[in-house]
């Protein structure tokens, strides 16, 4: 029984490899940049390493280094990584029936969960022969060790090579444009987008650069809420 599990185990595992090389290729590259940051911040591999394997937060690690290096304001703190993370709560309900039955390594997956890993598992499905549980336990272990190993190999090189790190901090960002624009693609996702974007214009000119970051996530939030009938009526009939 036992070899026949070990033997499972790998079939899921050479199974969930290839899924995640995507996920791999861009987790390293923002991983290294995140490690490399921490490093000009004063924080060496240890620490970076840490908050990686603790908070897996991705755009809030990000974030955090502006905290960490500023005088520190947990009120602030706190409603920031609330609103940044906000995200999760949604798209993590949509995966409580493909992690139901799951058993132990139920935890484990919602601990892991991020955006990367969601729009894997909401997708894919288990080849023949693979287990449900093995399956989504390889994806989501395997893209949450590719953000640590970047992130401790962006410790090294921080460590090792002086360079220049200014606009580092750019390449999250980097990132989200070009999934905007990937979304944006798609014409019924094109009103949400309108949403966000007139949401932050009017946070930037009410609270300036500043502070408008968490009140344009609440804004974008409320009025995504209010608007999501019609927004899914459009995405449905984009879709037929």
């Amino acid at each position: 029984m036992e070899e026949t599990q070990r033997y499972q185990r790998r079939v899921a595992l050479r199974a969930a490899v290839p899924a995640t090389i995507p996920v791999m290729t861009g987790f390293l590259c923002l991983g290294i940049a995140y490690g490399v940051l921490m490093q000009s911040k004063g924080y060496g591999l240890g620490w970076s390493v840490l908050m990686s394997a603790i908070a897996f937060g991705g755009s809030m690690q990000f974030v955090a280094i502006t905290l960490l290096t500023t005088a520190f304001d947990p009120i602030q703190a706190f409603l920031l990584s609330v609103m940044v993370n906000a995200r999760h709560m949604f798209y993590g309900l949509s995966l409580l029936d493909k992690y139901k039955g799951l058993g132990k390594v139920r935890p484990f997956l919602i601990y892991v969960l991020c955006d990367e890993t969601f729009s894997l598992v909401s997708t894919l499905e288990p080849p023949e022969g693979v287990e449900r549980k093995d399956f989504y336990f390889w994806i989501s272990l395997l893209d949450y060790l590719y953000w640590i190993t970047g992130t401790a190999l962006g410790g090294l090189a921080g460590n090792l090579i002086t360079f220049d790190t200014t606009g580092l901090d750019f390449a999250l960002t980097a990132l989200f444009v070009v999934l905007f624009l990937e979304q944006w693609k798609k014409p019924e996702n094109r009103p949400a987008g309108i949403i966000g974007i007139l949401c932050a214009a009017v946070s930037l000119a009410v609270f300036q650069a500043d502070n408008m970051v968490i009140p344009a996530m609440a804004l974008v939030l409320a009025v995504l809420l209010g608007a999501r009938r019609r927004l899914d009526r459009n995405r449905e009939e984009g879709g037929r």
